[in-house]
């Protein structure tokens, strides 16, 4: 969107604390430095940082100091003048980018439209339930029959999805919106971590041809994409979703992510 000389970035390390840390264990924090993992592996992260606006070491004291004493989770919008959380809802925090702050937008991407908005907010809600939580209800569910049918609603929303891109270039039409800014994520994890992590093995992104091209244009779609879809942010998500579980092995693979979403023409080996 172009608000990156309104709102700085701080990145947090994509697992939480031990148990033997100051604080205790399952709390964000920054850690720039890196730590040894599950695995063994000491590893660092270049997009990590310190937290530039306190100098904390924890998400939770960052909501301490702005007195909130029950809170630990991310993202935060974080004001630093009057230094209060504005948000720490994901859904809440976009909206915020594309209406709040739509007069600071350099990009000409328009998120929210007023034309479309009542179409955007049903879109956003499917999307929700049946793909972005769905695939965490597949793979964290220990019930076969719970995992079974998040399995099937979840490969039957991307058939739909592909249904619909095969008549739009985006999800609503010519230009993308704060929908499908919504399903890049569970999309762009899906071939390289929820294919594996969460056992969503139907198939791969790459298998839909109508979605594949669309993330090709979402990859695209606006100046600095490169900041948030790289290989370093990629190694990011799969240090985060198999890095704090099992043994904690980090898959090597699959080669050739996330720089093929680029190439309309790529089929996995």
């Amino acid at each position: 969107l172009g608000l990156e000389d309104i709102i700085t970035v701080d990145v947090l390390y994509p697992n939480r604390s031990g148990d033997d840390e100051p604080l205790g264990g399952n709390l964000w924090k920054f850690c720039p430095q890196g730590q040894v993992g599950r695995n063994g592996k000491h590893r660092i992260f270049p997009e990590c940082t310190v937290d530039t606006v306190l100098g904390k070491d924890y998400v939770k004291q960052v909501y301490e100091h702005a007195g909130i004493m029950d809170q630990k989770s991310v993202p935060i919008l974080f004001d630093k003048e009057t230094k209060t959380v504005v948000s720490n809802e994901s859904a809440e925090i976009v909206r915020m980018l594309g209406t709040a702050m739509k007069d600071f937008i350099t990009t000409g991407i328009e998120l929210f439209p007023e034309d479309k908005q009542s179409e955007i907010n049903e879109m956003n809600d499917w999307i929700y339930n049946e793909i972005a939580n769905g695939s965490y209800k597949a793979g964290f569910s220990s019930n076969q029959d719970v995992y079974e049918t998040a399995y099937n609603s979840y490969f039957e929303a991307l058939d739909k999805v592909n249904d619909i891109l095969s008549k739009r270039k985006f999800l609503l039409g010519d230009k993308p919106t704060e929908a499908d800014l919504r399903l890049l994520p569970p999309f762009y994890r899906h071939d390289p971590v929820y294919h594996n992590r969460f056992k969503l093995n139907k198939k791969f992104l790459w298998e839909y041809p109508h979605i594949w091209r669309w993330m090709g244009d979402m990859m695209n779609c606006a100046p600095n994409m490169d900041a948030v879809t790289n290989a370093g942010y990629l190694d990011h998500c799969k240090q985060g979703y198999f890095g704090r579980t099992g043994n904690g092995s980090i898959p090597v693979g699959p080669e050739g992510y996330p720089e093929c979403y680029k190439n309309p023409n790529f089929k996995a080996n």
